[in-house]
This record gives C-alpha cells, sequence and structure tokens, in this order.
C-alpha cells in the first residue's frame, strides 16, 4: 500500500506544479462552441448579415418616455432568411407584447428600445440580445437562458430594455422585427 502511497504523491505533486505555474490564463478551449462560432459567422456574411450583441437590461422602473412609432404584429418565431443560416436557433419568449421606440434617430446617436415580453416559463432569465442587420431590414432576437436547479424567476413577464449602439445604423429607412417564439412585433425607423 506505501508503494502505490508514494507512487501517486510522486505523480501528483509535479503535476500540480506544472500545472499551476504553466496553464494558459483565460478560458479552456472549447471546439465545440468555437467551431459553431466560426460557421455562424461565415453563414451570416454569406446571407448578407451582419451580427452585433446588444447590451440589455431589465430596468427597475420602466421608462415613461412617450414614443410615437406605429407597430404592427409579426409572426412569431425566426424568419427563414435567419432559420436557414443560424447553426443553432436562439431561445426566444414566447411573444412580445407591447414596444416603446421612436419612429426617428439620427445617425449619430443610440437607439433605445423597451419591449415586454412574455417567457414560455419560469425557469428562464435575460442573456442578452442580438442585433441581425442587413440592408434596410433588423432583427433583433432577445436571447434567454434556462435557469439551472430549482431557481425560478419571479415573474413570467419581463420588460427589457435594449440600445443599438451609436453610428451602426446609416442614413435611411429600416424594419425591424423584434422576434418572439409565438408573436413578434414590426416597425419602421427612419435614420437622419
Amino acid at each position: 500500500m506505501k508503494w502505490i502511497v508514494l507512487a501517486i504523491v510522486v505523480v501528483i505533486v509535479p503535476y500540480t506544479f506544472i500545472t499551476l505555474r504553466y496553464r494558459k490564463p483565460g478560458p479552456a478551449y472549447q471546439p465545440y462552441e468555437d467551431m459553431k462560432n466560426r460557421a455562424n459567422t461565415v453563414r451570416l456574411l454569406s446571407a448578407g448579415f451582419q451580427r452585433v450583441a446588444l447590451v440589455a437590461s431589465r430596468p427597475a422602473a420602466p421608462s415613461h418616455a412617450v414614443f410615437n412609432a406605429t407597430f404592427s404584429a409579426a409572426p412569431g418565431g425566426l424568419p427563414s432568411v435567419l432559420r436557414a443560416t443560424l447553426v443553432e436557433p436562439p431561445l426566444l419568449p414566447a411573444s412580445i407584447s407591447s414596444v416603446a421606440a421612436a419612429p426617428t434617430v439620427d445617425a449619430g446617436k443610440t437607439y433605445s428600445i423597451q419591449f415586454t415580453c412574455m417567457l414560455p416559463d419560469n425557469k428562464q432569465q435575460l442573456a442578452g440580445a442580438v442585433l441581425y442587420i442587413r440592408p434596410k431590414e433588423i432583427f433583433i432576437t432577445p436571447e434567454f437562458e434556462k435557469l439551472t436547479g430549482d431557481l425560478l424567476s419571479r415573474t413570467r413577464e419581463s420588460v427589457v430594455h435594449v440600445t443599438v449602439p451609436a453610428g451602426l445604423l446609416k442614413s435611411g429607412s429600416y424594419r425591424i422585427t423584434l422576434l418572439g417564439a409565438q408573436a413578434s412585433r414590426a416597425w419602421t425607423v427612419q435614420v437622419h
């Protein structure tokens, strides 16, 4: 038995020293994630899309600013062009119930969008949002991630605020679609 203990000590001590001394800082290499991201990038570029990650937050007090853009109902789910392009579809909210956004924006300013969405269950939370842009067309996918264990969100209804970075939108008219799994919302914004 003493030889087994000695062998373990002789192997573990140098291994631990080498690992701690020469380990690469940062996250470990994840081949599946890297390949999926690379494939998504190539497919989006070939379809004419630019992908932009947006900062999404859940405001403590919803904004009551007056935005008078005209919103219309849009079919739920990913549009066929995105469904065919993305390797793995994002987890979308069940529906988008209300949206507040301005009908016009200056090209050099940020563009704020606030919306209320319904989650399919209490086992999800806000993870972010992604904007897919191509000439005259924008799709925004609020993304939610599943909660692990016994954690539950407080309510299925979630108020979300996203901001499109300044300078991203060039002058012209864009049709924006905020995507939900069962019901989406769409509107037009004029960029000056």
